[in-house]
């Protein structure tokens, strides 16, 4: 019988992945993509690594994500990202139908939900999870930098 894991723990997996970021001091966001209990995606943002504005988290994991599945869509996928995605990866996720997104940390500022957008009709949205800890990375890589 397939073991079943929960939201926390992959949402763990991603904050890896913004771990990752930080080291690379790149913005700590972390993405994973889990598609039957696997994780079959997994990034973190490079916009300075790629010199790409494009290059967010959500963005890579995505791309990655439709490689292995050999489509483009991500129906039967979760998307565990540790901060609100923003309007442009927002979009890339309503196009892939990902059929579920976890947030981790809200974005006021610029994520998609402030600029009162939504995601693909059929996409469930978990907000929360993990949610100070993922804002705790950020908040001590932005203090880092002043």
């Amino acid at each position: 019988m397939e073991e079943l894991f929960s939201d926390e723990y992959f949402m763990q997996k991603a904050l890896q992945e913004a771990e990752i970021a930080y080291e690379k001091d790149e913005i700590p966001v972390g993405a994973i993509v889990v598609c039957n209990n696997k994780i079959i995606a997994k990034s973190h943002n490079l916009t300075e690594t790629l010199t790409d504005v494009t290059a967010h988290a959500e963005m890579q994991a995505i791309t990655a994500a439709a490689n292995y599945l050999g489509g483009k869509y991500l129906k039967e996928c979760t998307l565990y990202v540790t901060l609100e995605p923003c309007v442009m990866c927002a979009g890339a996720l309503y196009w892939s139908q990902i059929s579920r997104v976890v947030i981790g940390a809200a974005d006021e500022k610029r994520g998609f939900k402030s600029k009162m957008l939504q995601l693909h009709p059929k996409t469930e949205i978990v907000e929360g999870v993990l949610a100070n800890e993922g804002k705790k990375l950020l908040l001590d890589f932005f203090q880092q930098k002043r």
